[in-house]
């Protein structure tokens, strides 16, 4: 079934995170590490993927080489599930944090294509 994986601390955990390695490396950490999941599930076989997060989602797009992508339904309102034309084929679905609602991932989950 499905599973999530997630980045998540306290205002304060996070803002100890941030005042140690700065704001920007911080965050450029979880995206790449993000970003290199995403590569372990692809080769893991994963051909399925919902990803939250504007910067997130295009630090796996990058992670996967992902050069083009099709535009299938719409999940949410600026948010379709998508298809890369490279190999293997992924759907995918990116989400930056201003797009969908509480329902967003269980919407996604039942539209998988």
């Amino acid at each position: 079934g499905p599973v999530l994986v997630h980045s998540s601390d306290t205002a304060d955990g996070v803002g100890t995170v941030q005042a140690r390695y700065g704001r920007e490396a911080a965050g450029h950490a979880i995206e790449r590490v993000m970003g290199l999941i995403a590569r372990g599930l692809v080769r893991q076989g994963v051909r399925r993927l919902v990803v939250a997060g504007g910067e997130t989602s295009g630090a796996v797009g990058k992670a996967l080489a992902v050069k083009v992508l099709r535009v299938g339904p719409t999940i949410a309102p600026g948010v379709p599930w998508t298809e890369s034309t490279g190999e293997p084929r992924l759907a995918l679905a990116l989400k930056s944090g201003n797009f969908g609602d509480e329902g967003f991932f269980a919407a996604a989950l039942a539209m998988l294509p």
